[in-house]
């Protein structure tokens, strides 16, 4: 199977399991059942029990609709704030370019886990907000150099300057010729993004900075890495449905870019 089927069909899993997930009726991700801590799949638990016995199924799907939450509204306000702030200093150039230039550069200079894990640092507890706004501070510059490059390119056609001349504002020649022409490299970009943001916010809560009050991927494999050689189950269902998902939202925007290469 190509990738143009195996990308798309593992993404659509993974919103699958996002949207209906929690609704299918398979128990309390938060229950409790100390009798039956760390079991392996049987007919009550398909996947098996997590610590505390937790129904390992039940977790993972409400994982699932965690992990896209966050991808969807962090990619989402990454990609409004980016291509506006990029597309803006693009197409006006001189001061506004130039401090946002700076802007970038210093964002880029740290590791992004490395200031995720600093913005969360200045919270005792670390909420959902507060989890999408550390992922969020570094992820709109993408965006913002892709969208800048793009306008450098557009201000030159031959259409935008005819606009130019014609008295059209920086505003109007923005939204009516320049942004609708990023919609195709952004629209790839934020597909790969995705499954960056998935595996940023699992990396997060592995390391205990996630949100306790929501059931997530990484703090299910951190459960299962304390106890990898006697249950290995619970390690390998949570690492597995972080590759894939990462593995389909990668595919996926491999799939559009080359459909967008016209060399291709």
């Amino acid at each position: 199977m190509s990738r143009v089927r195996v990308g798309p069909a593992l993404v659509g899993l993974f919103l699958l399991a996002a949207i209906l997930g929690p609704w299918l009726g398979f128990g309390d991700p938060m229950a409790i059942d100390l009798d039956h801590q760390f079991e392996t799949p049987t007919g009550a638990h398909p996947l098996g029990t997590a610590d505390n016995g937790v129904d390992l199924l039940s977790a993972m799907l409400h994982g699932a609709r965690l992990a896209a939450l966050v991808a969807l509204v962090v990619v989402g306000a990454s990609v409004l704030v980016g291509t506006l702030l990029g597309a803006w200093a693009g197409l006006r150039g001189g001061t506004f370019d130039f401090v946002l230039g700076g802007v970038m550069d210093l964002v880029q200079s740290f590791p992004g886990i490395i200031l995720n894990i600093a913005i969360l640092a200045l919270v005792a507890e670390p909420t959902l907000i507060h989890l999408i706004v550390a992922l969020a501070v570094p992820g709109w510059v993408l965006y913002a150099r892709l969208a800048r490059a793009e306008a450098l390119s557009l201000r030159e056609r031959g259409f935008v300057q005819a606009a130019q001349v014609l008295g059209a504002s920086d505003l109007r020649v923005l939204f009516r010729h320049v942004l609708p022409n990023l919609v195709g490299p952004i629209l790839i970009q934020a597909t790969s993004a995705f499954g960056g943001v998935v595996l940023a916010e699992s990396t997060l809560s592995f390391l205990g900075l996630g949100p306790a009050t929501h059931v997530s991927w990484g703090a299910i494999l951190d459960q299962g890495s304390g106890v990898l050689l006697r249950f290995p189950h619970v390690a390998l269902v949570a690492g597995s449905a972080i590759a894939l998902t990462v593995l389909g939202f990668n595919l996926t925007g491999d799939w559009l870019r080359d459909r967008a290469d016209v060399r291709g």
